[in-house]
């Protein structure tokens, strides 16, 4: 089960950074001139990539748009609808 927290975690922190840099996005569309938010946004780029990275080496795609081994292992990784695939449902009684 830790392997599963591990990735879970990893997850998370995937979305997070996404979600920061989707704000950043937002918010220069309207601050277009503000060096610090953009500063910002890059760095979570960044960040965001290397987290992906790490999670495609440990555990596979994260996206269908992902560089795969062979062989082609996108349709291994459990569906969104599945209990697996979340980690607020994983491990609860279904």
């Amino acid at each position: 089960m830790d392997a599963e927290k591990s990735k879970f975690e990893l997850l998370a922190q995937i979305m997070a950074v996404d979600f920061m840099i989707e704000d950043l996005q937002l918010y220069l569309d309207t601050h277009p001139m503000d060096r610090e938010a953009i500063v910002k946004r890059n760095s979570y780029v960044m960040q965001s990539k290397m987290l992906k990275e790490t999670y495609n080496r440990l555990y596979g795609m994260l996206s269908e748009n992902d560089l795969s081994p062979f062989p082609w292992n996108w349709i291994e990784e459990p569906w969104p609808w599945e209990c697996e695939a979340n980690p607020k449902l994983y491990g609860e009684d279904r």
